[in-house]
């Protein structure tokens, strides 16, 4: 159930308790979606979001293998309750372990929540803090988010090249710039 585990909250960018807290009525599907109750999230954050084919298949292969839980999570010594947090804690340790990485501060399931955050931060702004059920722009640039090397050389990449005769052409497309009468530096700047 570790495996099933590390992939929703890889594919999802949901917090582990949301995670461990769904149930098999949560899951669409027909429509490949999943719905986040706000009675298992930190934020009481009700929502539903796509989910993608590797988690989708995930899913239905754990589905056919359940006993009738209506937990996907359910506790190894009571079926009508999920997994405990601590459980699913030693699961973070025991993943660690098969992965051969010694254990480090600040890396653990909510990582992976950071991690999905930057890999998505050039999706439109509205449509990442719908995917991961933030409510807050801020808190997703803020504490999320993480600036990174290659997304400033590619952004470095789009901009338009300046030469003496002014801007001249955008870089990452090739489309012409605006001329250098409107571009050129006020003479105070």
């Amino acid at each position: 159930m570790a495996d099933l585990a590390l992939l929703l909250v890889h594919e999802t960018g949901h917090r582990i308790a949301s995670v461990r807290q769904l149930r098999w009525d949560d899951i669409d599907e027909a429509a490949s979606t999943v719905r986040w109750r706000g009675d298992a999230d930190k934020m009481g954050y009700d929502h539903t979001t796509p989910l993608s084919d590797a988690a989708l298949a995930a899913l239905r292969q754990r589905h056919t293998l359940n006993h009738g839980s209506e937990w996907v999570f359910p506790s190894p010594t009571d079926p009508t309750v999920p997994v405990s947090r601590h459980l699913v804690g030693s699961w973070w340790l025991e993943l660690e372990r098969r992965a051969g990485l010694p254990p480090e501060p600040a890396r653990g399931w909510h990582a992976l929540r950071r991690k999905f955050a930057t890999e998505l931060k050039g999706v439109p702004l509205r449509d990442l803090m719908a995917l991961g059920g933030w409510r807050s722009p801020l808190t997703l640039t803020l504490c999320y988010t993480a600036a990174d090397p290659a997304t400033q050389r590619q952004a470095l990449a789009r901009r338009a090249t300046l030469t003496t005769d002014g801007l001249t052409t955008d870089t990452g497309t090739d489309t012409p710039a605006r001329s250098s009468e409107n571009t050129a530096p006020h003479p105070r700047s």
